[in-house]
Formats: C-alpha cells, structure tokens, sequence
C-alpha cells in the first residue's frame, strides 16, 4: 500500500470503529478546556477529569482563578503532576487573558502559543475543539501510532503533524485525531500491544 492508501483505509476503519469523538477531557467552555489540556500534561485524562471539578468549583473563569493564590491552585491540581509550573501557568494566562484578550481566551494560534504554559499541542486542541478550526494535535498516541502505520518516519511529534496533514483531509482533521487516541488506548498501546489483535497494524503488516 502506498502511504496515501494507508491514509485512507486507517480514516474508513477508525470511521466505522468511532464514528463518535466526544472530547475526552470535560469542559464547559474555552477556558476550562484550556485548562483541562494544560493539565493533562504528562496525566491521564482520566485523573484530570477527576480533578478540574474540584477546581472549576472554586473557578471556572480567568478573573476567578485570580481569585485564588498559586498556592492553592497548586494544592488542587497536585494530583496531576508538575503542579509547580502548572499551577503559575494557570495563574499567569488567566492574568493575559484579562488583561490583553478582555477576559476571552483568544482564538489564534499566535495568541494562544504566547499564554505562559501553552504550547503548539495545546493551542492546538483548543483551537480545533473550542473554535472549530482545522488543527492537528498530535500526543504521544499520535506520534507513535502514525509511526507504526509508517505514515510518517517519527522523528519528532512536529514532522509528524506535518506528515499527517498531507496524507488527511483538512475537514477531518479535528474528528481524526481523537478517533487515532481512542484507536491508541484501546487496541495498539505502547506496552503490551498485540498485533493480531490490533486491526489497522494487522492489515498495514506494520512495525510492532
């Protein structure tokens, strides 16, 4: 199979499995999306989801958060890991978003890159999943199944967004990549993965 073949056989079958993509992370809005992909650095989503709505209890906006010392974002969010920088970073955007976005989280890559604790990742599925617009997150899933499928070489998660882009439709961009995550954890994952049992890598004969 060619790579544009391989495209097009991973989108039908990932199509068929989860025509569904609900957003892994709960949110209600930009802003506390924002924040649950910040926080889901180097965390399960699952952990995260059990800890956001103890602090979207306490806040749910930036001018809330500000309510609150670093301190005690920290605390909260401990669970998540790295709550040292995550906990600055929260309190910090929130401070931008006030005072330069008039208390909206931007929707521009440009903007969103320059949020302290933001990065091209994050912008990135806030701006396909918040805005609509056509993005390309790529996790660490992403990154290795894109190489298993020899659908990119994997030198880094930036060649293969770039990769990905090329072989993908832009209108599917923001459904495929959470359908490849969801594909990632239930039936090709890092450790333990099976091939005969992993449909897409059985078909494509691809690197275990």
């Amino acid at each position: 199979m060619t790579k544009k073949e391989k495209a097009q056989y991973v989108a039908s079958t990932l199509e068929q499995l989860y025509p569904e993509t609900p957003i892994p992370l709960n949110h209600s809005d930009a802003y506390t999306l924002l924040i649950a992909v910040l926080l889901s650095a180097q965390c399960t989503d699952e952990r995260v989801n059990k800890i956001t709505p103890i602090l979207f209890a306490k806040a749910k906006s930036p001018q809330e958060m500000l309510l609150l010392s670093i301190e005690e974002i920290r605390e909260i969010i401990k669970p998540c890991g790295l709550s040292p920088a995550k906990s600055k970073a929260i309190f910090n955007l929130s401070r931008m978003i006030i005072e330069q976005h008039d208390g909206q989280v931007p929707a521009s890559f440009e903007s969103l890159e320059a949020l302290p604790g933001v990065g091209h990742k994050t912008a990135s599925v806030v701006m396909s999943q918040a805005f609509g617009v056509p993005a390309f997150p790529v996790d660490t899933h992403i990154h290795r199944l894109a190489e298993r499928w020899q659908l990119s070489n994997g030198k880094n998660v930036t060649q293969t967004e770039k990769d990905l882009k090329k072989l993908f439709k832009k209108d599917i961009w923001n459904k495929i990549h959470l359908q490849i995550i969801f594909y990632g954890r239930e039936y090709c994952p890092a450790r333990g993965h099976q091939i005969e049992k992993c449909i897409i890598c059985n078909q494509l004969n691809s690197k275990k």
